[in-house]
């Protein structure tokens, strides 16, 4: 029996047809992704740019189908950037999970945001 297919990959194949159908992948190079990507990014945090923690946490509370969109926008250059690379994201995140889990052991990291060389 065939196992079902990742969401990952589910959304990935959507992402590629969305693309395809309109003939983009001519444009599409590791840098120009590169940049969509961070632009996007860019435009996550202006959702947040002059605002107080307070007004933050308002701000989050009427504006999650806004704040979605634009996550939705920095999910799809990742996940086209894994395919056009070729980089499975889930292998990815396992092996830097583990990197991270070296370089930020519980008994020296547990509640400080310092980084891993100065821990």
């Amino acid at each position: 029996m065939e196992q079902p297919m990742s969401d990952i990959k589910r959304l990935t194949e959507k992402i590629i047809k969305f693309r395809d159908e309109r003939n983009w992948k001519q444009f599409h190079n590791p840098k120009d992704l590169a940049l969509s990507l961070t632009l996007e990014a860019g435009e996550f945090m202006e959702h947040f740019q002059w605002k107080s923690e307070k007004e933050i946490e308002e701000y989050i509370k009427h504006n999650k189908e806004a704040l979605g969109d634009e996550l939705a926008d920095v999910l799809y250059w990742v996940l086209l950037i894994c395919y056009d690379l070729k980089i499975d994201p889930v292998k990815a995140m396992e092996n830097k999970l583990k990197k991270n889990a070296i370089k930020y052991p519980i008994n020296k990291a547990k509640g400080k945001h310092t980084k891993y060389n100065k821990l």
